[in-house]
């Protein structure tokens, strides 16, 4: 990890040389890494934002989107963006936890966001905007959310009531509310880099996964998953981050060029985050390897009744106050 580090502050020492400066050397390139294939809904919010930022600026900047991982997994690409390796991200919420900024892992907590509606009076409002304004003393600027999906359960056994997933080892990503989220189920949470999660299951490292459709299918791994159940319990969201010195740094013209193209982008991802969970779960159904399972009302609210306590159990983690906040933006109080 050492080793990695002084690679990425090498790198990231030449990638901070001033804006304008690189401009009169050809143009501004900002790296865009992330961890998801291209036809996800983000790699494709992040191909529109590199069409837009290009076409506006009149190729004074040049995107390079790198999906899938290319550049960094999970674990790595933060620390790259703080020493300018790479100028933009996406990750999901669940990792400025680990960053030291706990509060985003209000967005993991199980059954806090009923829909996409709930979901945007957060992120369109307040209480989006003071969460971003919490990464600035890190060295990063959030620039919007991005919307992925809600998040089902899969194994390679049924699991259509919360018992049926005691015992399961489940990977989740690096969160201390996700960890208590199974926990509560009686799972055995396995905390492991995106990109290696088809082989987790294909060689039974992990039995199951949480993720949004999108995910899922994209990924293969309804491949290797027998059963998925729609439990919808969760959020699986990303804000859009960039190395704070680095866009400081541009010629305000382009950076206003830029933040318009981003909010454009902003519009244009959430507008089909849903369609395309929609249509992967369509897309897994018909693949014929994986039977889908949409709980009746009465295991529904066994899901909910089983997963609410860990609102309470997170809270001194997360603070009350963040999570009044959801409460009151989402009208649940």
């Amino acid at each position: 990890m050492k080793k990695l580090s002084l690679v990425i502050a090498l790198i990231g020492a030449c990638a901070l040389v001033p804006a304008t400066q690189a401009q009169a050397q050809g143009p501004i390139v900002i790296k865009f890494s992330h961890v998801v294939a291209i036809d996800t809904p983000k790699g494709r919010a992040a191909e529109h934002f590199k069409k837009l930022a290009e076409e506006r600026t009149q190729g004074r900047v040049k995107v390079e989107v790198y999906a899938n991982s290319a550049l960094y997994k999970d674990r790595e690409e933060m620390e790259a963006l703080q020493l300018g390796a790479v100028q933009m991200l996406a990750p999901s919420l669940a990792k400025f936890g680990t960053l030291g900024v706990k509060e985003f892992e209000v967005f993991d907590v199980p059954y806090i966001l009923e829909d996409y509606d709930a979901l945007h009076k957060v992120t369109e409002g307040p209480v989006g905007a003071k969460l971003l304004a919490m990464l600035e003393s890190k060295g990063i600027l959030g620039l919007g959310y991005w919307d992925n999906g809600f998040k089902v359960m899969s194994a390679n056994k049924p699991i259509k009531n919360p018992g049926d997933m005691r015992g399961l080892k489940v990977r989740i990503q690096s969160s201390k509310v996700l960890d208590a989220q199974m926990r509560a189920l009686r799972a055995l949470p396995q905390v492991m880099a995106f990109s290696e999660v088809y082989q987790g299951l294909q060689t039974g490292v992990v039995d199951g996964t949480e993720n949004p459709p999108s995910n899922m299918f994209t990924q293969k791994m309804h491949e290797v998953q027998k059963h998925v159940t729609v439990t919808n319990h969760g959020y699986l969201g990303y804000a859009v981050i960039v190395n704070k010195k680095f866009w400081e740094g541009l010629p305000a013209d382009i950076r206003q060029a830029l933040e318009q193209a981003m909010k454009d982008t902003t519009k244009f991802a959430n507008e089909i985050a849903k369609k395309d969970n929609d249509d992967a779960l369509e897309g897994i159904r018909a693949a014929g390897r994986t039977e889908i399972h949409v709980p009746t009302e009465a295991e529904r609210k066994a899901w909910i009744a089983a997963l609410r306590p860990v609102h309470k159990e997170v809270e001194s983690r997360i603070g009350k106050e963040i999570l009044e906040d959801f409460y009151k933006a989402t009208g649940q109080k």
